[in-house]
């Protein structure tokens, strides 16, 4: 059975937890430090922010107020869509770092491959990011580095280019939208694979099977959904501010979904894709 502190193994050797507390969406202020230190103080490790979510500040701000050793935290960030290429990747990052108070972060993230401000200068603007990327990881500003909402085009322009592959693959994924294509894919270029919108924004909600098998394992909903990406090797990342709700969501390593429940979760159809396609953004 599973504990909260389970890692896996990045390609590089750098353990990244089996679960992550994430913060889009906390606003940047009490709220959210409170937050993190309520994720801290029930078991999470991993806390997953960006520089779009306006709230790094807070979030090293958390992490220091919970007392826990920095080398006990994994801490993801990344950058955004206006600072790609490769200076503007390198100061974005100096940036987090100093919001975040923290000389490295552990997973550094391209949070959109083709924005809409680069869309004509996709693969190339692309490609600049990463070399940046490439460059922090050599300089020891992040420990590893991966991208975000990409799809199977995505992923094998980048690996052509790649001197340093990408060793996180960061993609709304959850029941009726698993991107088995482009998962399929990461896992064969040796990539661990992060779920955001893990619980559908609560869509999903209600429908069958998903209640019975709540009723059936004594959980909620939303601990079902996540304990079935976790048998997945998929990285869920829950986000809540409410103190319920994160202790709610990492309660999830005392049971297992029998083979013929992860079928019928592998069978629920869902509500499909919730967020954006990343090949037509109009951000």
């Amino acid at each position: 059975m599973n504990s909260p502190k389970d890692t896996y193994m990045l390609s590089n050797g750098v353990k990244i937890p089996c679960i992550a507390y994430g913060t889009y969406r906390a606003e940047n202020g009490r709220e959210c430090v409170e937050g993190i230190k309520c994720a801290i103080a029930n078991g999470y490790r991993h806390i997953d922010t960006a520089e779009f979510y306006n709230n790094e500040e807070s979030v090293g701000q958390g992490i220091y107020e919970s007392g826990i050793s920095r080398h006990d935290i994994f801490v993801t960030t990344k950058v955004w869509n206006t600072h790609q290429g490769f200076r503007t990747t390198i100061d974005a990052c100096e940036g987090s770092l100093q919001r975040l108070s923290l000389e490295y972060v552990d997973l550094y993230l391209v949070h959109w491959p083709k924005p809409l401000a680069f869309r004509e200068d996709y693969p190339e603007k692309f490609y600049d990011t990463w070399s940046a990327m490439e460059r922090l990881y050599h300089d020891g500003k992040v420990r590893a580095i991966g991208v975000c909402n990409c799809l199977t085009s995505h992923l094998k322009d980048i690996m052509r280019f790649a001197q340093v592959k990408p060793m996180v693959l960061q993609n709304e994924i959850h029941v009726g939208w698993m991107q088995s294509e482009a998962t399929k894919m990461a896992k064969e270029f040796g990539m661990a694979i992060e779920a955001w919108a893990p619980l559908v924004k609560g869509r999903v909600f209600g429908m069958e099977p998903l209640s019975s098998l709540a009723y059936y394992y004594g959980k909620t909903e939303a601990q079902i959904l996540l304990r079935y990406l976790l048998q997945k090797d998929i990285i869920p990342l829950p986000k809540s501010v409410h103190e319920d709700r994160i202790k709610e969501n990492i309660d999830i390593f005392d049971f297992e979904l029998a083979p013929g429940d992860m079928a019928k979760l592998d069978a629920f159809e869902g509500v499909g894709r919730i967020g954006r396609d990343p090949d037509n953004l109009e951000f």
